[in-house]
């Protein structure tokens, strides 16, 4: 049958989370790209439901200007008072109004569960007519869950806390994962009757299960496939295992696509990453943000590569690349650092110890080794030599260089910006070039050498550099006496 689309998904994203010891609240943390709120948002997305609902109190500012750039259509509920899970349920229908249909119930700090998950949950759900069913999950070890326990037809008797618990209950092995679907009308209902007479004098949404039960309708489950999709990330090593397992779901999905990752163990990658088929990930490579890798491109080994995108049969090795554009067949590394705003159009060489920063770089132009590039526009076909700087900064603004087309700057230029270098020009090495060299010149600014006789003998007698310089004297004097 099809999955039924529910009225509304609620993500409880209320607490503290302390176990995290973080200035930032729990559900704020990343992996993989994005806030665990976000993957949670993300999965209850792909439902398509009516509403959604977030249910925010703990840094609730914070969050709430977090939701508004990454999920604007989730309606912000605010629980001033974090007194329990049934409570959170029912400030989000007290604020939100009841929903008639089935309302899921799930929280922000589940990152691992996926849309199918849920959906088959909510396709349970219909299928058997449940006023609730819970996703529960056989584990293997069921120590500090919830217990679920049943009758002999199968149905869901209660769920029992494992303070709560006796022998033959702890042995269960089936867990409560704390999501639920919902009829929404009996849910407003039942939410209303939760008492508080417990330990903690809070609001548990388990309670509603029994209130239903109580009230003569079905509680049915669900039980989840893979355990692992239903563990919340309450600490800073739940949430480390949490990336492995989502780091792996995704380089799964790429190999079976057709993207080689040489070593899956050495290698990360954001959810919002695409590499396209034949694409080859060497060892200790990242990729963040939007990255975007095409056909045949080769990235890595040791590379870090953040909303960057890489052409065709791109080549980079040993790179840090933060919001950069690489060319077809371009070359880069190793050890290069690509800058915001730097574009490499097609065939482009930028090699060894180079730092690019807000540079366009032309058609085939190769920028090789020991350089800084800042602020400047290079031609088709320059070549840029060995430890040149292009000055851009005068300590209080930034001026741009440009480079024509297949000029050639010798080793160890300064080209002191604003400066222009015309198509076809040269500029000998050594050379601090703060003036413009037209089409066809060669720019030379540099101090004529003079060589003074005898200087180490006077200044450094008695010196390792005096011995050498005097048998070398020597050695001259013989030669030239023919003996």
């Amino acid at each position: 049958m099809s999955v039924p689309r529910p009225a509304a998904v609620i993500v409880l994203a209320a607490g503290e989370g302390t176990r995290m010891k973080s200035r930032t609240p729990k559900i704020l943390h990343e992996l993989c790209g994005r806030a665990l709120v976000d993957h949670m948002l993300a999965a209850a997305r792909g439902l398509r439901p009516g509403r959604l609902i977030v249910v925010v109190g703990h840094e609730r500012e914070r969050v709430r200007s977090h939701l508004e750039r990454t999920s604007p259509e989730a309606q912000v509920v605010v629980q001033a008072e974090q007194r329990g899970t049934g409570h959170a349920v029912r400030v989000a229908l007290e604020t939100a109004g009841a929903v008639d249909g089935t309302v899921l119930v799930t929280y922000g700090d589940t990152p691992l569960l996926r849309t199918a998950t849920l959906a088959a949950l909510l396709e349970r759900h219909a299928h058997d007519g449940n006023a609730v069913t819970v996703l529960t999950a056989e584990v293997p070890d069921p120590r500090g869950y919830g217990r679920i326990v049943r009758d002999t037809t199968g149905a869901v008797l209660e769920i029992v806390e494992e303070k709560d618990a006796g022998p033959e209950q702890r042995a269960i092995r089936e867990m409560n994962s704390g999501v639920y679907a919902f009829d929404g009308l009996l849910l407003a209902d039942a939410v209303k009757r939760v008492s508080t007479s417990n330990a903690q004098g809070e609001e548990y949404l388990t309670d509603v299960l029994s209130i239903l039960r109580g009230d003569g309708h079905r509680v049915g489950a669900h039980v989840a496939a893979d355990h692992v999709e239903v563990e919340g990330v309450n600490d800073r090593v739940q949430l480390a295992f949490a990336r492995r397992v989502l780091n792996s779901r995704l380089l799964e999905a790429h190999m079976r696509a057709g993207v080689t990752v040489i070593d899956p163990d050495s290698t990360w990658v954001d959810v919002d990453v695409t590499l396209e088929p034949d694409t080859v990930i060497h060892p200790g490579t990242q990729l963040h943000g939007r990255t975007a890798v095409a056909a045949g491109a080769e990235i890595g080994p040791a590379s870090t590569l953040t909303d960057t995108i890489v052409g065709e049969g791109a080549l980079v090795r040993n790179a840090v690349c933060v919001e950069a554009e690489i060319g077809p067949e371009a070359v880069v590394g190793p050890y290069t650092y690509l800058r915001p705003g730097t574009v490499l159009a097609r065939k482009v060489k930028a090699g060894t110890y180079v730092e690019m920063k807000n540079a366009r770089v032309g058609e085939g132009a190769k920028v090789p080794h020991l350089t800084y590039v800042g602020d400047a526009v290079i031609g088709k076909g320059a070549n840029i030599g060995a430890s040149t700087i292009f000055v851009n900064y005068d300590g209080v603004a930034k001026h741009p260089t440009t480079v024509g087309e297949h000029a050639f700057v010798g080793c160890d230029t300064m080209l002191v910006a604003p400066v222009n270098i015309g198509d076809g020009a040269y500029t000998a090495a050594g050379s601090v070039i703060d003036g413009d060299v037209p089409p066809g010149a060669i720019g030379v600014a540099r101090g004529r050498q003079r060589n003074i006789e005898g200087w180490v003998a006077r200044r450094r007698a008695g010196t390792r550099s005096a011995e050498a310089a005097l048998r070398a004297a020597e050695a001259e004097n013989q030669q030239g006496s023919g003996t």
